[in-house]
């Protein structure tokens, strides 16, 4: 029969289980709507003892970001397998799965707040850190795309396509949340599509970018994302 004694955990397994209750939290309503006494309920603990782990709530918010951050970051990694663009499809799902699941969350990450009751120099700090969380994303993501493409070194244009590219999802992603007035799975494939266009526009000025973007799509079956894209456009011209 059970006691119902609680296992005591130890200083590191309650300071993740603290940041995990605080994402989940966060991630469903705006950080700034939730309380210290909501987080210490959720986590069955007083808040006192939430206060043992962590200063306040600013420093426990930057805790769950950065942990959010690095989940988002590993959305991006793929096995360099089978066709690029069903590869990056299944990028987009997972990155729109994070999203959907992360909504308040995301927008706190990806617009740098809301601060959480920092001041002064504690402002700056928080706003800092959250920037450097976000470039880290970037990053992971670009590293991540440039593997993809065979390319250890690229060139000033296919870095512009690239990050261009990764921005246009952030964007596309929050205009998403708000409201999410068109489908997701929709959203997903134009993101694909619209990678293979800037592609395609950089290569009709750069002879590398057009041989980068021959090796892009020589693997594409006719059912691909690419392929798909190349249709559509052959009928809205004919």
């Amino acid at each position: 029969m059970s006691t119902g004694v609680r296992r005591r955990m130890g200083v590191e397994e309650r300071r993740q289980q603290l940041i995990g209750v605080a994402l989940d939290l966060f991630s469903r309503r705006s950080p700034d709507e939730v309380s210290i006494d909501e987080i210490a309920t959720a986590a069955g603990i007083s808040r006192p003892l939430v206060y043992h782990y962590f200063p306040g709530k600013l420093s426990l918010y930057q805790a769950a970001l950065r942990r959010a951050a690095e989940d988002l970051a590993g959305r991006f990694a793929e096995p360099h397998e089978g066709p690029l663009g069903t590869r990056l499809l299944r990028v987009m799902r997972r990155y729109f799965d994070f999203v959907d699941e992360h909504g308040p969350g995301f927008s706190a990450l990806m617009r740098g707040g809301p601060a959480v009751s920092a001041e002064g120099a504690g402002a700056k700090e928080h706003v800092s850190a959250t920037n450097a969380l976000i470039d880290s994303v970037r990053q992971a993501a670009y590293e991540q795309i440039l593997a993809h493409l065979g390319v250890t070194d690229a060139s000033a244009r296919l870095e512009l396509v690239v990050r261009s590219w990764i921005s246009l999802a952030e964007s596309t992603a929050l205009l998403w949340l708000d409201g999410r007035r068109i489908p997701r799975a929709e959203l997903e494939l134009k993101l694909v599509h619209d990678f293979a266009a800037l592609a395609a526009v950089s290569a009709a000025y750069d002879e590398d970018m057009a041989r980068l973007l021959r090796t892009m799509v020589k693997d594409e079956p006719a059912d691909g994302p690419f392929a798909e894209l190349a249709g559509r456009l052959i009928s809205l011209a004919s």
